[in-house]
């Protein structure tokens, strides 16, 4: 059974940093692709950075570029999102998602993940 549980969210004023953790269970991060995505309300999710090729090889969104970091820790079976320099349009609902090696792609299409967790919120207050 696979699971994905985040943890890192929370508030914070703009321009401050935030980090967050997704551990996987019965899900081997170094063999497949993992990523992030966000939700705000009323809008669509998308897709915010991936990682695979053990970590290797990443794909971030043009906003967010330069600004947030995607990583991992093999050992720990762990994704992380550094997330720095954060502003009022970050925030939303994260959420951690993994799948096939296939799954990751320039354009993250969040609709290409099986697996999901259950979100953690990020705000950023200007």
């Amino acid at each position: 059974q696979v699971q994905l549980v985040e943890s890192g969210g929370g508030s914070v004023q703009a321009g401050g940093s935030l980090r967050l953790s997704c551990a996987a269970s019965g899900f081997t991060i170094s063999d497949n692709c993992m990523g992030w995505f966000r939700q705000a309300p009323g809008k669509e999710r998308e897709g915010v950075a991936v990682i695979y090729r053990g970590g290797g090889s990443t794909y971030y969104a043009g906003s967010v570029k330069g600004r947030f970091t995607i990583s991992q820790d093999n050992a720990k079976n762990t994704v992380y999102l550094q997330m720095n320099s954060l502003k009022p349009e970050d925030t939303a609902m994260y959420y951690c998602a993994g799948d096939s090696l296939f799954s990751c792609t320039p354009a993250m299409e969040w609709t290409d993940f099986g697996y999901w967790g259950q979100g953690t919120q990020v705000t950023v207050s200007s």
